[in-house]
């Protein structure tokens, strides 16, 4: 019989209870999992594969680039509502019923935006594609705490990050092949069909959690359902608003680890996601490359990602060792969690001036494409490392409202960059553009060594630590006391 005790909020089952996902047999788990990051999956590939069609855009309805792009960028403003509301929906309709909500409800926007006769149509129905399928994309990883326990937190974090970085990649290098065949609308009907073969895919998912079992088991039996402790995310209006945007707000002001994390990964996303657009008119100018050939340049941002997850899990295993060695009786300080970030920055800034410097005609195309595989996998370590990090650094409402502050900020910037890239492009020159962001990269590059050298007396300090947080560790690779609540702390998945 199991002796781990399972904490409140989003794990509320007995140990023992045989519909505890914990206890689910391995292939369930994994079914549940792969689902997951393929609905995560069809969410960014839908975003980025419109990228390639940008030039039809502008023919068909005769705007510039700048606002061809918008609904690019549209897309990214309607799912940063998602931290905000899918933690009150999955209160109420279970994981699973948001999934399957919000999936068709994406895809008759997807099919709005490739049968748009005007511009506006095109760019409405982009915002409400993002808008609808933004859940899809932060219910990732609260669906893998339901079903992994929390000691493999970095672990699985590094591993269903890799769903929506692979999914924005494979976006333009599909998209330029389908945009060079069939034109710009069936860049929104491929992710329609994609994402249409994944609903199916995922209709045999089981309820993931536990809050929603409880209730559904006790309604199936006909018996009245246990009182449930109040969510973490708030029952009220009131708490809802206080939890998941009064709170989120404040702590962009007032908590320096939500401060750093949320502005270090803003600029990060923000320069990722203008390199969708700055990628394909660099590579055509400076290379001549057609747009089936920029497409294939990301495969390099798909091997980054692989990378970037490998890095952060033998990381993760190599510290554990060293930390136990020393005598640490199995329990890792979750500032520990911050050491990919260190490489990733490295890299990251390295890579800036790699790519701004070596888009040159005078210098083989393949030194910054793979400029751009060396950004991503630093970019990748950083986002797993700061979020496997907040998402233990305070107690569950604390933790809830950092995760959904740092989500909103840098999913708006996700989509702020791209409409102005070009510009600085034309103003600045690629050399200098880039070189800019290097800069400002190199400012940020201390982040995660101030965060691991102070992180614990912040978190200490701040009025949102628990009790216990003056001496709170947890072990990166073996399971530690009490699991934390899935949907509370787990809800923003981007």
């Amino acid at each position: 019989m199991s002796t781990e005790p399972v904490a409140g909020g989003g794990h509320m089952m007995s140990p023992d209870d045989a519909d505890n996902p914990f206890n689910w047999p391995l292939y369930r788990r994994v079914y549940v999992s792969a689902v997951a990051v393929a609905f995560a999956f069809s969410i960014t590939f839908g975003a980025t594969t419109y990228t390639a069609g940008i030039t039809g855009v502008m023919a068909d309805f005769n705007v510039s680039m700048t606002v061809a792009i918008l609904p690019f960028s549209l897309y990214f403003f309607g799912i940063a509502f998602a931290p905000v509301i899918t933690p009150h929906l999955t209160e109420r309709l279970g994981r699973s019923g948001v999934y399957l909500i919000s999936l068709p409800l994406f895809m008759l926007f997807l099919l709005g935006s490739g049968l748009a006769r005007n511009f506006a149509t095109l760019a409405i129905c982009r915002f409400f594609a993002g808008f609808f399928g933004g859940p899809c994309l932060v219910l990732i990883e609260g669906t893998f705490a339901d079903v992994w326990r929390a000691h493999t937190t970095v672990s699985y974090y590094a591993i269903l990050t890799l769903g929506p970085y692979i999914g924005a990649a494979t976006g333009p290098l599909v998209g330029g092949f389908v945009f060079a065949g069939r034109g710009w609308k069936w860049t929104q009907w491929v992710p329609l069909m994609f994402a249409f073969g994944v609903y199916l895919f995922g209709l045999g998912m089981n309820e993931t959690y536990n809050r929603s079992i409880i209730v559904r088991r006790a309604t199936r039996h006909g018996v009245t359902a246990p009182r449930l402790a109040d969510a973490q995310s708030g029952v009220t209006l009131r708490d809802m608003c206080l939890v998941t945007v009064v709170t989120p707000a404040s702590q962009m002001v007032s908590e320096p680890i939500v401060i750093f994390t949320s502005i270090y990964l803003g600029f990060n996303w923000g320069v990722i996601f203008s390199f969708f657009i700055s990628i394909p008119v660099v590579l055509k100018l400076t290379y001549a490359f057609t747009i089936q050939q920029a497409g294939l340049a990301f495969i390099a941002a798909i091997v980054g990602a692989i990378l970037a997850g490998v890095t952060t899990l033998v990381t993760d295993m190599i510290t554990y060792r060293v930390i136990v060695n020393k005598g640490s009786n199995g329990m890792v300080a979750i500032e520990y969690r911050l050491i990919p970030a260190m490489l990733g920055g490295f890299l990251m800034t390295a890579s800036l001036f790699w790519i701004a410097w070596t888009a040159n005609p005078k210098i083989n195309w393949a030194a910054p494409v793979i400029g751009t595989l060396v950004y991503v996998w630093g970019n990748m370590s950083i986002l797993i490392s700061f979020i496997s990090y907040l998402f233990d650094a305070y107690p569950a409402r604390g933790t809830l409202s950092a995760l959904t502050a740092a989500a909103v900020f840098r999913i708006v910037l996700a989509g702020v960059f791209p409409l102005f890239i070009i510009q600085m492009i034309v103003n600045l020159t690629g050399a200098w553009a880039y070189s800019t962001f290097g800069f400002i990269s190199a400012v940020m590059f201390p982040i995660p060594f101030i965060l691991f050298k102070y992180g614990a007396r912040l978190r200490a300090s701040s009025k949102h630590a628990g009790p216990t947080m003056l001496v709170e560790e947890k072990s990166m690779s073996k399971p530690v006391d009490a699991e934390m609540g899935a949907i509370d702390k787990g809800a923003q998945a981007l």
